[in-house]
């Protein structure tokens, strides 16, 4: 009868916590299950195939400590409130006592498996921070955010549109899964040229791996030193030329700068031998393309992400070469040299991965970006991928438009043969601080030569270049460096114009020392708002020398005639 039945919302939370304690366990019997067959496929994961079974044999230990404080973990969180977290933001979550519950003993279970992955004994470093991801990944993936019958706002969704949102949700899954990607923002929203990388300029130059963007000058005068941009090869080059209100390009243009962007070709078959020291010549030929474009003896540079690392190692041959004073300066965005606290991508460099690489590239040579995007979804996957498993698949509804989000779905493919190289010798094994460990164009690479001036920007919540990774380039350069600590991560921490008025940064006074990223955070003084215009100031320190925007300053009206007009093909084509 049903009065002699329970419903949920009678399930004492003791009981409730019973009923999730033997859900949760049978999860992590499947987990461990799943993971054991992995030395049965090639792996992307955290983990060798050989390592899979032990550390999921860890798991299942930290499971066991944890249950023996589940009880005692839900009461206290019950006293103690909830903690702020956005996916349990709907009324539901706290007002209905079934939802309250199942909110209450996963958030418990959560807490309790992350901290008990420091009470599992036996593991050295690297093994335990592996354990820590994996677990981190499960537990957000066993969210009840994530499920249809255990989101309440997805069951009240389903109700208002008679099922329809379920249907919707799962044909937005089948056109992803035929894209072999997520969406993150919706299709046609965005279009490079009309809404999207729309600073004026023109393509002044080309080869079969980049294409030189000359931008037009919006003053009377200009630096006479101009700035030559350097993206990272594994995104396209508009990061830094979003929406007008967002775009650094637009915003140096305007402070007198006279710009210029190298926008790297998605590699195909035509560049799938591309190695390391191609990226540096590429970076040497622009330079000295610019030069003789202007007539000057001397740029500035900016390098970002991997395109920074890369910079190091043109800075470091031109040293070599005795052509050092052709770069004025140097600016790394979130730039790594050192990798020997490289962060969480370190945990997906591992042989299996290499042999995946090798296998997905196959004849082509070529790495799809997709594979890329997916691991840098993962490393935040309760805000790139669950947070759209419920919107997209769940709730049935389309993403917001978000042009940084666009960008971040605009894939770029890699040379296979640079991108192992690149995982094995700078991630792994950390060459390139060892000097004279690599060579490029016949020189040993050693950073201790350059004494170029740099200006050194990292992000406070950066998961990709840690701010320890990216300071650790004050250990190995001869030359002053002024290290920024921005708010944010790896894009929002670069991508903070003036007029947004968000976050701050952090910068040392003048005179004062810092041994250390430590020593750094006691003594900088913190700063509202961007960093950019610290960075235009320093950069007029060096040379505020101006001369007039004309003849050869505008785009095209040089010895170097216009191809296309900004952005150009390259940007454009995957």
């Amino acid at each position: 009868m049903a009065g002699d039945s329970k419903s949920g919302d009678d399930i004492p939370g003791s009981d409730w916590a019973a009923v999730m304690a033997r859900t949760q366990k049978m999860w992590m019997d499947a987990w461990a299950e799943s993971f054991s067959g992995a030395s049965k496929m090639p792996n992307m994961g955290v983990a060798a195939p050989g390592e899979a079974m032990d550390l999921a044999q860890q798991g299942v230990e930290a499971w066991a400590k944890g249950l023996e404080a589940w009880t005692d973990m839900l009461g206290r969180m019950e006293a103690a409130g909830h903690r702020e977290d956005r996916r349990f933001s709907a009324a539901e979550w706290s007002e209905n006592p079934l939802f309250a519950s199942m909110k209450q003993g996963y958030l418990a279970w959560g807490e309790q498996m992350l901290g008990t992955v420091d009470a599992v004994e036996g593991l050295d470093e690297a093994e335990r921070e592996k354990l820590r991801f994996a677990t981190k990944e499960m537990v957000d993936a066993m969210s009840p955010a994530n499920f249809a019958l255990t989101n309440p706002e997805v069951l009240a969704r389903a109700q208002e549109t008679g099922g329809d949102s379920l249907a919707q949700g799962m044909s937005n899954f089948l056109g992803d899964l035929a894209a072999g990607q997520v969406t993150q923002s919706p299709e046609g929203a965005f279009e490079l040229g009309r809404n999207l990388a729309t600073t004026p300029g023109k393509v002044v130059f080309e080869t079969d791996l980049y294409q030189l963007i000359h931008y037009a000058p919006t003053t009377d005068a200009v630096l006479k030193t101009p700035v030559i941009v350097f993206p990272p090869w594994i995104n396209r080059f508009y990061i830094l030329d979003l929406t007008p209100e967002k775009s650094f390009v637009k915003w140096a243009v305007d402070e007198g700068v006279s710009l210029f962007m190298v926008s790297w070709k998605s590699a195909d078959e035509s560049i799938a031998d591309t190695t390391m020291e191609d990226y540096v010549a590429a970076q040497v030929e622009a330079i000295d393309t610019v030069r003789d474009l202007l007539g000057v003896k001397d740029v500035h540079t900016i390098g970002y992400c991997v395109a920074g690392t890369v910079l190091s190692m043109t800075l470091a041959l031109l040293a070599a070469k005795g052509a050092a004073d052709k770069v004025a300066s140097a600016t790394l965005f979130t730039a790594q040299v050192d990798f020997a606290d490289a962060g969480d991508l370190k945990m997906f460099v591992n042989e299996e991965t290499f042999t995946t690489l090798e296998q997905l590239a196959g004849e082509t040579g070529v790495t799809d970006g997709r594979v890329l995007a997916a691991t840098f979804n993962v490393l935040r996957g309760r805000d790139l991928v669950w947070n759209y498993v419920i919107n997209n698949y769940l709730m049935g509804k389309d993403p917001r438009p978000f042009d940084l989000l666009h960008w971040n779905g605009d894939v770029t493919n890699l040379p296979a043969r640079w991108h192992i190289d690149y995982l094995k010798r700078l991630y792994r094994d950390n060459l390139l601080v060892d000097p004279g460990a690599m060579s490029v164009d016949g020189h040993p690479v050693d950073l201790t030569m350059i004494e170029t001036p740099l200006y050194v920007q990292a992000g406070e919540q950066d998961h990709i270049a840690p701010p320890l990774s990216v300071w650790k380039i004050t250990d190995h350069v001869k030359g002053p460096v002024r290290f920024v600590l921005a708010g944010s991560g790896h894009i929002a921490g670069v991508v903070n114009p003036p007029s947004a008025g968000k976050y701050h940064y952090a910068v040392l006074e003048d005179g004062v020392p810092a041994h250390s990223l430590a020593a750094f955070r006691e003594k900088a003084k913190t700063h509202r708002g961007s960093w950019w215009p610290d960075w235009i100031d320093w950069l007029k320190s060096l040379d505020g020398e101006t001369v007039e925007a004309k003849g050869a300053r505008v785009p095209g009206e040089g010895k170097l005639e216009a191809i296309e007009e900004a952005p150009g093909r390259y940007v454009k084509t995957r």
